[in-house]
Formats: structure tokens, sequence, C-alpha cells
């Protein structure tokens, strides 16, 4: 990326790596700093496939946003979308559907400034800064409200967010607050890091992260606890089960370590 820092909002330390631009180097694009790159790299070091764990979620976003969009949903709400790089939401739906709208949030001011750049000159998307607990901040934003009718359902996307979200914010309460908010025919895609998986390298690579992104602890769960997430909404087959198991369209979405293939649970639910 370019060394012009010149666009980074003010006070945001560049030295810090975050979520979205260390996922964003997994993935091969270029919107990331040099400590997001040696936090990568390290993490890589000690586990090998977290970059195939990366794709996987991003093929599984794939497969979620074209049944949604096959379902009549086009207007979507990304949380916790960090960098919308190369075959992010908006591509993959208005390819089908070009008048679909996205609307992207993330906490991360870098992140949002990324954005705004990326989706300039696209008027059926925005980017909105908001913590996910600031519900009012998100659905009241007058880019939100411009975009998205919530008298229709709504595609939300919550990919690789609530594992960053400890226990005491009480994250299945949360996305019931989304839920309440759509009406029945909304559609939620959610993936998260799972506490069952073991490939080499795992337990250390979040200990690693941790240690060096103190404001971004990561929280494995099991798949119960993930199950608990999509509490009101009725799950489509298959359920929730790893990325690579929802609706796979071929060997491209899998990875070739069985062990990898399991560490991001994936699901796809409607609210009835």
């Amino acid at each position: 990326m370019s060394s012009d820092l010149g666009w980074v909002p003010p006070g945001v330390d560049t030295t810090v790596p975050s979520p979205a631009r260390v996922y964003d180097y997994w993935l091969g694009g270029g919107h990331n700093f040099a400590p997001d790159r040696a936090l990568a790299e390290r993490i890589l070091q000690i586990m090998p496939g977290v970059r195939d764990a990366a794709r996987l979620n991003r093929s599984f976003l794939r497969r979620a946003a074209l049944h949604m969009v096959e379902h009549g949903v086009t207007q979507f709400l990304d949380i916790g979308s960090g960098i919308p790089t190369v075959g992010n939401l908006h591509e993959i739906v208005q390819a089908e559907a070009p008048d679909a709208r996205v609307v992207y949030v993330d906490k991360d001011p870098v992140a949002v400034a990324h954005s705004e750049l990326i989706l300039a000159g696209n008027p059926n998307t925005a980017v909105i800064q908001a913590d996910l607990r600031d519900l009012d901040a998100i659905f009241d934003a007058d880019s939100t409200r411009k975009l998205i009718d919530f008298d229709q359902p709504v595609g939300l996307f919550m990919l690789l967010l609530l594992h960053f979200v400890p226990d005491e914010w009480e994250p299945a309460a949360i996305v019931g607050e989304y839920r309440d908010r759509l009406v029945p025919g909304s559609f939620l895609a959610l993936s998260h890091a799972s506490a069952e998986a073991k490939p080499d390298g795992m337990d250390e690579a979040v200990q690693t992260y941790n240690v060096k992104s103190s404001q971004n602890q990561a929280f494995p769960r099991t798949h119960d606890q993930v199950l608990a997430f999509f509490g009101g909404f009725d799950l489509v087959e298959p359920g929730l089960v790893t990325c690579p198991s929802w609706r796979p369209d071929g060997e491209g979405d899998f990875a070739a370590d069985e062990e990898v293939n399991e560490v991001p649970f994936a699901g796809v639910a409607v609210k009835p």
C-alpha cells in the first residue's frame, strides 16, 4: 500500500495491529500497515493454515450472499465488515442484483477510512464507524436510512466478528437486538472461530494474537456456544457447520488440511 498516511484519521495509532487489516493481509489485500503484516506473518509461522481459514470464510460469504439474493434480499448490513477488498459483499450482490444496497459497519477508523476510499463512486454502498453494540448509531444513521428499508427483509452479516466479543458483553443478546429490529424473512449469516478445532499451532496463534493486539482479544467458542447466537432464527440447511461444509460449490471451497477446514463455524438462518 502507499506510504502516504495523510488520509489516516487523526489520533489513530497505526502501530497497533488491527483485526481488519491483519485479515486483509491474509487475503492478499494491500490495505494494511507494517505492524499488521508483522503480526500476520508471525501467526502464519505458528499456524500456516490461518490464511486458508480466512479464504474459507471469504468463500462462505459469497455463497451465503448469493443464497440471500436468490431469496429476494437486495439490502444488506455487514457488521464488523473490516476492509471491503476484492470479493467482498457489495461486489457479490451487485453482480447479481445491480440495485442491491450494502451498508458496512466497523469500529476501526482506519478500516472505515479505507472503505470510504474503496467505495467512493458507488452510490448503493456506505460505511459507518460504530461499535456493534451501538444499534441506534447504526440503524439511525443517515446513510443507513437512505439505503435500507427496514420494512423489508435485510441480509445481516456478522462474519468472524463475535469471537472478538467477550462473554461479559453477552453476544447472544446483542445478536438478539439486531434480530428484533429486522422483519420476518430477514437473514443472518454468521461465522466464528471454533474452540473445538485443533490444527497445528492454533492455541499458540490465538495467544500470540491476544498479546500483540491487546485491544481486540479473540475468544474461540464451541459449536453449542455459537449455536446460541442463532436464537429466534431458523437455521437453513445444513445448519451450523464448518465453513466449507456450508453448501460448497466445489473443491476450491475446501482447504487441503482437514483440520483447517474445521476452524471456522458458519451458518445462515432466517427470521420466521
